[in-house]
């Protein structure tokens, strides 16, 4: 996703603008989609509830909770509006041309080149490690120079499928120029999922049975180990992922000040501390602070 899941040349572009413009709403609602949310009362965001402690569904409550919740319902409280939510497929939300249905993704997207060409990004609220899951009595596999030539299962079009490919790039330096990710893996045998849930439940079925290892966000990986699943984690982090808002670039409304306002709604989260203290409750560490490499 991981999603998985400090800025792309676009973004660079971006946060360069962002200092020229307000930091308020807009007067100009029918050409800006700041002030068309305001007008509303309503942000519109898309989740992916496959990814606890991310985003999921309580089925008792019938609401979704988790950490990607919790930011996204207080950027909507400093906005002074409510919060509603759409849930697209993961695919859908990267591929941008949202058409409206959403106003934006509070989603741990990682920031990639590519996905900067049709999305505009936020500074990233927080980062997080890619790991290696494998079933709980596997022997030979401890770390990544174990996977070569395995069956990893992985979410498809997410940055870990594009890892295994030797094909990610992920805006991780402080020029915010595209920073490559070499993979140490040797031809593995990709097997991709519509989510990394998927994938660890495969996983889960037994060593070796349908997949060999799973690479996602460490805390999906946790998360599920926490649910009951028969995995552990093994290794190193494999990189950082830098995880932040999206908005969509072709919006039929002009975006540049809902995403100006947003990384500034950002900010105030990471510099009064509430980022961190959601990031403790959903887990148990800080998050938001970019780890060293």
């Amino acid at each position: 996703m991981t999603k998985v899941r400090f800025a792309a040349a676009a973004l660079l572009t971006l946060v360069v603008a962002m200092g020229a413009v307000a930091c308020g709403g807009s007067d100009n609602s029918s050409e800006d989609l700041l002030g068309s949310i305001e007008d509303k009362g309503t942000l519109t965001v898309s989740t992916d509830p496959a990814y606890p402690p991310q985003s999921s569904l309580n089925k008792k409550t019938g609401k979704y909770e988790g950490f990607d919740i919790d930011v996204a319902t207080e950027i909507a409280k400093r906005l002074g509006v409510g919060i509603a939510w759409q849930a697209p497929a993961w695919d859908t939300i990267t591929a941008g041309n949202w058409n409206g249905r959403w106003d934006a993704s509070v989603g741990s997207m990682t920031i990639t080149p590519e996905r900067a060409k049709v999305l505009d990004f936020s500074q990233p609220y927080y980062y997080t490690p890619a790991a290696i899951a494998v079933y709980k009595d596997n022997t030979t596999i401890h770390g990544a120079s174990d996977l070569n030539g395995k069956k990893i299962g992985v979410c498809g079009a997410c940055t870990y499928d594009l890892y295994l490919q030797n094909k990610l790039e992920i805006a991780q330096d402080e020029s915010g120029k595209p920073v490559k990710i070499s993979s140490v893996v040797k031809d593995p045998t990709i097997v991709t999922s519509d989510t990394d849930s998927t994938s660890l439940d495969a996983l889960s079925l037994g060593d070796g049975r349908r997949l060999d290892a799973v690479i996602s966000a460490q805390p999906t990986i946790q998360a599920a180990i926490d649910a009951g699943k028969p995995l552990k984690i093994v290794g190193q982090p494999l990189y950082f992922e830098p995880l932040a808002v999206a908005i969509d670039k072709s919006s039929s409304l002009d975006p540049t000040t809902l995403v100006t306002k947003v990384s500034d709604i950002v900010q105030e989260m990471h510099s009064d501390g509430t980022l961190s203290k959601l990031s403790k409750k959903w887990y148990g560490a800080d998050l938001t602070v970019k780890a060293t490499q």
